[in-house]
């Protein structure tokens, strides 16, 4: 599934599942929680957290969830991703192109 297809696919759950799209201020609420969730399973998996009982290691699941209200963010916002995600990679092509390589801190 490309990114054009995801932000479709989302739409078309929306106009027929969601009723309507949450207002973008809400959407970004959820976005940040979404993040937390995240956050909170990585500290429990790569951190020095542990899982609590009943909790689970849905890492995809939770960077889905994200993805899911970040393409209803573009769609609300009229935003393509395919293009901002092409110029954000030229973007860092040429700001960055030599400062990760020499970074010291990056060579092992």
């Amino acid at each position: 599934m490309t990114i054009k297809e995801a932000q479709e696919a989302v739409d078309h759950w929306i106009k027929e599942y969601g009723v309507r799209y949450f207002s973008e201020l809400t959407n970004m609420a959820v976005l940040t929680e979404e993040v937390g969730e995240l956050a909170r399973v990585m500290a429990r998996k790569y951190g020095d957290q542990s899982f609590k009982p009943g909790e689970k290691d849905n890492l995809g699941e939770e960077m889905a969830d994200i993805l899911w209200v970040l393409l209803c963010l573009a769609n609300q916002t009229g935003v393509d991703l395919t293009e901002e995600l092409q110029k954000s990679i030229e973007k860092k092509t040429q700001r960055d192109s030599l400062r990760h390589i020499q970074n010291k801190k990056l060579m092992a």
